[in-house]
């Protein structure tokens, strides 16, 4: 069918061609005149085979997307192209999160609609989890889901009811919050490879303002990125559920708004209980969280402006 219109067009090319070449005699034209009909028709030719391959390489591309794997975003959902044309894309950016995670810690590297996970198959929790928010993401309006599951495609991920009259909240590292821009966003952040043991003071305190924070600045500097996750290098005192998930002691958060100006970054490290005295007592430099996880952070930045933005803790300055 393709060929047929094809021929049809190169056909109806040729009719005009003709017809002008007549023309141009009839009318006593000179040879510069046939000579520009001929490359108009040359030029037609060409971009009949353009527009035929364009449209060969976007089918291919489509179906690409549409093969759903570990290697894109989701669980084998179409995921990679799920952020639409309505909503931002996670491309250009995405090298600043990679993170080059503590050597002695293991680790199962899996991505999902709109975020990335270190899995520490050990633990059965994250070593880290890292995403990009954007100002409109941030606005997402989508219902908040409540599908807690188990990745069956990671080993070690836990089971929901692992927590169950453990004490602890099962607390997300990429909060709910964070991905009302879109349904297979939303499902995948209730993966139990995306939990932490919480206490309940901590899930519903400090953790929980620090991700409205989040979205805040999201909003006002167009986009930033986040880092977060148990520290991982602490001894393990205790574990839950029939999986024996570790309970952290502390969480760690980075952020890097590399958008405003001047770029930024802050920190934050967090006791697995309430927060006396709030965010500001709990902010730090994105360098002390390197030191004390030993994770390292933002590699993707230059020199200069990765040593500048790590070597910050101005909370106030976030605010203004």
């Amino acid at each position: 069918m393709a060929w047929r219109v094809f021929g049809a067009a190169l056909m109806l090319v040729a009719f005009v061609f003709c017809s002008s070449s007549c023309a141009c005699a009839d009318e006593g034209k000179s040879p510069a005149d046939s000579a520009q009909i001929s490359a108009a028709y040359d030029s037609a030719v060409d971009q009949l085979y353009a527009r035929k391959h364009k449209k060969k390489k976007n089918k291919k591309k489509s179906d690409n997307y549409n093969n759903g794997s570990r290697d894109n975003y989701g669980n084998g959902k179409q995921a990679a192209d799920s952020r639409n044309a309505d909503t931002p894309s996670l491309s250009s950016n995405d090298r600043l999160l990679i993170v080059i995670t503590e050597q002695s810690l293991p680790e199962s590297l899996v991505n999902y609609t709109g975020f990335k996970i270190s899995f520490n198959p050990r633990r059965h929790t994250p070593n880290w989890v890292a995403w990009e928010l954007t100002a409109k993401e941030a606005k997402g309006r989508l219902r908040r889901g409540d599908d807690f599951h188990r990745d069956a495609r990671i080993d070690g991920c836990p089971e929901s009811w692992d927590y169950n009259n453990s004490g602890y909240d099962r607390g997300h590292m990429a909060p709910a919050g964070d991905m009302k821009w879109n349904a297979n966003a939303m499902y995948d952040c209730f993966s139990m490879a995306n939990m932490c043991p919480q206490s309940y003071d901590l899930n519903h305190g400090s953790w929980r303002v620090l991700e409205e924070k989040c979205r805040e600045w999201a909003i006002k500097f167009g986009n930033i990125f986040i880092i977060c996750g148990p520290v991982a290098t602490d001894p393990i005192d205790k574990r839950v559920g029939r999986t024996g998930v570790a309970v952290p002691k502390r969480f760690f958060k980075v952020v890097l708004a590399p958008d405003a100006n001047p770029a930024r970054g802050i920190g934050f490290l967090m006791p697995n209980k309430d927060v006396a005295g709030g965010l500001q007592r709990c902010a730090v430099t994105i360098d002390e969280v390197e030191r004390v996880t030993g994770h390292d952070f933002f590699k993707a930045l230059p020199d200069n402006i990765e040593n500048n933005v790590e070597s910050q803790c101005n909370f106030y300055s976030w605010e203004r």
